[in-house]
């Protein structure tokens, strides 16, 4: 592709005219004339800033630097013409953005739109089966980022690890990069940007025929994907039709891409570390029928005698669930975009544009574990050792609860937007755009089943975690024997989750003069969240599950418990084997187990033929309308002999809010409205062509965690707690300071320093608190069947969590950037470029917690009833906000010629809390992350490109921990290196 520039733009407020780089970029940002390149006689791009609230026009960008030159034209191209025109876009604006943009059309700079953002100075992701998903913006995670996907706000979701996306966070792997031309990422309110925003707003733009060239253009990409772990090959296919008439009144474009992967996930997890009491220690009983202790008692019931040894076990941290296994990540996605632009006259344009994307996923796991989760009271324990931070890390079990299990998930997320713009022009000074569409996600989960094997009297299993990451873990007994087994625990959960944006805009924008603009609009908003849950949990003849829906079914009997406590029945016949992959585990691990075959289980059980109950906790809705509309003054000025770029003014938002929910089976409503008046600013001063300053502050809001506002109640009847929601919390709000400094030392250069600072009014938080179930008011029909809870309701304290407006927070930071092709060197070295960026954030936060248990023994109310472990302490924790890494840094070296082009990339996140934690631990997060990835292209002619490209080359660990401060074991996966290699035709 090329981009023909004027050689030597000339400076100055009043030199925006013509087919400036600068102008090029504004249309880079709209989502009606998103490209990555125009034709340089292309009219439409600078009335266009309308359309998406595009940044105030101020000096053109910086020339570009010149690959092959003619006459007095600049030929840009490639990888080094995308960084230029992002460059651009940031240089136009007067409030802070950053942005990536396409190399060519159908040719996004990474595979993955998440991987691509981390690029981008202050932004962080998460990885989801290797890749990126979703993103933290200066510290603030993906429930305070807005996106738009052209001009439209919405919302994607899709499942990760452990459930379906059931919040306002954005997942970026529904779709395929190759649809998009441009991502824009606003940092600093507007009062026309829209609100709900923390973090920052991230415009997703594809592509836009008006901005290409005339007549037919068609582009395709064909990799192959391939990833070490797995040994699997997918497909990798893009393509692009696109067609403009000679005039350039009239356009179209069509893209579609589609992939197939199927990647594996290897490693070992701990479901965290709990603290409990088990039936005996180092061969001391902990236990007796009696008070008097005459005679000791079976695995379960009687009186617990404190003694130096049982509390010793009781009180350290041992892992709840520890074990190895392998998930499977078999995906596909397809998207399609579409677009139509009609320009009859320089005063008019009409868009229309539409995506569908369907994103279905496989998901399936394979563990060997030991069920240690309220299961201690039967497990004697010996051999132990505790470290210094209270940790149990080796132990032997006997009278273990082994157990092997299989997990299937099948998803199907289908997202579609179609949407819409009129563009005119009424005279010289006033313009006006209206914009409107909606867009639909559904997240489908139809298949989510658990089958599970125990051997519930298993003797000498041993766990070792001197070494945190590869803990060794040996069971005593076989694990391959299928006689060994019974089918003790099945589930099933199928769950949908559909988001729904309409949205109506209209823009008008005067100019009073050449100087001064005033800007107004209105904007109606309708977002419907909708969530629906089921169950089909069972625990097999054990808790009064599928021995009284199954008649057929004869329970064997668990010796362990006597002849009348039954638990399941044989395995044998329901079984395959299983061997694990290369998990980093030590020698003496055990590798090989079988699991349930989960076909002939399901068929044997009759599972899908169980009528499903409904999921109290995760059937609830939530329906907002926003009404509004924003004021915003534009000046172009000098001042004291600086020009001076200003745009401020206030945006209005009223919000009505009904939540739903399911508490004690019956289904309750809340209605609320609240209203924001959200002023801003955004300064910018040119003391001379190659320095801006800026600085920004604003009123900035996000609404609250979808979860927290469902008037329902949630139960977790495997660690005993219950969280209720709250439909009256108030939104995040918060006043938001940026101060930056950007130089343009060279073309296509940037060195530049943002500091910023958020204080945060209004924080939700936690409170817990402990109590029975009965004082909760919920009925036993909300415990899951296969929860321990279920048989014994009352058998321990219950962990109580509400949300409650809390105090507020604290967030400060520092954004560094330098960015450089090194044109200064000789040779073939002035064909190297360099990006660097630094991002340290800090902030605090209180949270009320549930810390460890310092008591074994609390007496009861009945001198003649056992004493109950003692409840999890309460406490005020200061810690960052959730999701912010106070250190991140990203560096990229490349080179580019005419032929050959290469680039390497390492990103660093530093580690981070993400969530209160259970059983006692104090938060739980992410450990730091380090991600190589690389790319090698070669131009056999001008339309033929070879590419070989390579992710996560150094085969990187998740590293996931339970408690801040001891930093426990959470999980430690690896996913393989994925390389790409394929080719690109253009003609």
């Amino acid at each position: 592709m090329k981009i023909q520039v004027s050689k030597a733009p000339q400076w100055g407020l009043k030199a925006l005219s013509g087919a400036s780089l600068g102008a090029l970029a504004l249309g880079l940002m709209l989502p009606a004339t998103a490209f990555a390149g125009a034709d340089p006689d292309d009219k439409v791009a600078g009335k266009a800033e309308s359309a998406a609230a595009a940044p105030q026009d101020v000096p053109p960008a910086p020339e570009a630097a010149p690959q092959e030159q003619a006459g007095d034209e600049i030929v840009v191209t490639g990888f080094r013409q995308s960084l230029g025109a992002a460059i651009a876009v940031k240089r136009q604006s007067v409030s802070s953005v950053d942005a990536i943009v396409a190399e060519d059309i159908a040719k996004f700079p990474d595979q993955n739109l998440a991987e691509s953002l981390q690029r981008i100075p202050g932004v962080s992701i998460q990885r989801d089966a290797g890749e990126g998903r979703s993103i933290t913006v200066r510290g603030l995670g993906a429930q305070f980022t807005r996106v738009r996907l052209n001009g439209l706000e919405t919302v994607a979701t899709s499942t990760d690890g452990a459930s379906a996306n059931r919040d306002r966070a954005f997942d970026f792997n529904v779709f395929a990069s190759e649809l998009f031309s441009s991502l824009v990422v606003h940092k600093t309110a507007e009062p026309s940007l829209d609100e709900g925003s923390l973090g920052a707003v991230v415009d997703l733009n594809t592509g836009n025929p008006l901005g290409g060239k005339s007549g037919l253009t068609a582009v395709a990409n064909i990799q192959g994907s391939y990833n070490d772990l797995s040994k699997k090959v997918g497909p990798r296919l893009a393509g692009l039709l696109s067609w403009r008439n000679a005039d350039g009144s009239f356009g179209v474009a069509v893209s579609a891409a589609y992939q197939k992967t199927n990647n594996l996930e290897l490693g070992n997890n701990s479901v965290r570390w709990a603290q409990a009491r088990f039936d005996s220690v180092n061969g001391t009983p902990c236990f007796y029928t009696t008070q008097a202790g005459a005679t000791a008692a079976p695995n379960s019931g009687g009186f617990y005698r404190p003694s130096a040894i049982c509390d010793q076990a009781a009180l350290a941290f041992h892992p709840r669930i520890p074990r190895y296994g392998e998930v499977r990540h078999d995906r596909e996605r397809l998207g399609i975009t579409g677009s139509v632009q009609w320009a009859p006259t320089e005063a008019t344009k009409i868009s229309l544009d539409g995506l569908y994307s369907r994103f279905k996923e496989t998901r399936e796991e394979k563990w060997g574990e030991v069920l240690l989760r309220s299961n201690e009271r039967s497990i004697d324990l010996s051999n132990f050792t505790v470290d210094s931070n209270n940790t149990m890390v080796t132990g032997t079990l006997n009278d273990a609860w082994v157990r092997t299990e299989h997990y299937l998930r099948k998803s199907n997320t289908e997202f579609y937007q179609f949407g819409g713009s009129w563009d005119q022009d009424l005279g010289e000074d006033f313009r006006f755009t209206v914009l409107g569409g909606f867009s639909k996600s559904n997240a489908d989960i139809p298949v989510e089943t658990t089958f599970v094997f125990d051997d519930r009297d298993a003797q000498g299993y041993s766990f070792d975690y001197t070494d945190m990451h590869f803990p060794k873990l040996t069971f005593g007994t076989s694990v391959t024997d299928p006689a060994n087994f019974q089918l003790a625990e099945i589930r099933d959960r199928p769950s949908n989750v559909t988001n729904k944006f309409q949205t109506a805009q209209a823009r008008f924008e005067w100019d009073a003069n050449e100087m001064f603009t005033v800007k107004a609009g209105g904007v109606y908003r309708k977002f419907t969240f909708d969530s629906v849950a089921f169950t089909r949990d069972a625990v097999v003849c054990g808790n009064g599950g599928l021995d009284v829906v199954l008649k057929q079914i004869t329970c064997s009997p668990s010796s362990a418990f006597g002849p009348t406590a039954v638990y399941g029945f044989a395995a044998t016949g329901l079984s395959e084997s299983f061997n694990m992959g290369d998990a980093g585990q030590p020698d003496g691990n055990t590798n090989s187990w079988i699991v349930p075959d989960i076909a002939k289980s399901a068929a044997y059980t009759g599972l899908y033929s169980r009528t499903p109950a409904i999921d109290a906790g995760n059937t609830r809705s939530v329906s907002e309308k926003v009404t509004g509309g924003y004021l915003q003054f534009d000046i172009k000025t000098d001042a004291l002999g600086f020009d001076v770029a200003f745009n401020g003014g206030v945006r209005y938002a009223h919000t009505d809010q009904t939540s739903s929910g399911l508490n004690s089976g019956v289904l309750v409503t809340v209605d609320r409205s609240y209203d924001d008046w959200l002023p801003s600013m955004n300064l910018a001063l040119y003391p001379t062509k190659d320095i801006i300053v800026r600085a920004a502050v604003a009123k900035v809001l996000t609404r609250p965690t979808l979860g927290n506002l469902t008037p329902g109640g949630s139960v977790d009847g495997f660690n005993y707690r219950v969280t209720f929601g709250n439909p009256f919390l108030d939104p995040f709000r918060a006043t938001a300071y940026d101060f930056a400094l950007e130089w343009y030392f060279a073309p296509q250069s940037i060195a530049s320093i943002a500091v910023f600072k958020k204080d945060i009014e209004s924080f939700p938080v936690t409170a817990v608190t402990s109590g029975t179930f009965a004082s909760t008011g919920l009925p036993l029909s909300v415990l899951p069947p296969s929860s321990p809870a279920f048989i014994n309701p009352e058998g321990q304290l219950w962990s109580i969590t509400g949300n409650v407006n809390g105090k507020g927070a604290k967030l400060k930071g520092i954004e560094l950037s330098v960015q450089a092709p090194f044109t200064f060197l000789p040779g073939f070295l002035s064909h190297f470029g360099g990006i660097v960026n630094a991002t340290f954030v800090d902030s605090s936060a209180n949270y009320t917690v549930a810390g460890p248990t310092v008591a074994t023994c609390v007496p009861p109310a009945n001198p003649a009833a056992a004493c109950t472990f003692g409840p999890n302490v309460g406490a005020s924790r200061t810690s960052t906000l959730f999701g912010l890494s106070k250190t991140a840094l990203n560096g990229t070296l490349y080179y580019e010629d005419s032929k050959f082009s290469a680039r390497a990339s390492v990103s660093y996140r530093g580690p981070y809390v993400d969530a209160n934690s259970g059983t006692g631990n104090v938060f739980e997060g992410y450990n730091e992350a380090v991600n190589v990835d690389a790319s090698v292209r070669y131009k056999l002619t001008d339309w033929v490109e070879l590419s070989v490209e390579g992710v996560n080359l150094t085969d990187a660990y998740r590293d996931r921990y339970t408690d801040l401060d001891a930093n426990r074991n959470y999980e430690y996966n690896h996913f393989g290196r994925t390389i790409l290699f394929g080719a690109r035709l253009k003609l």
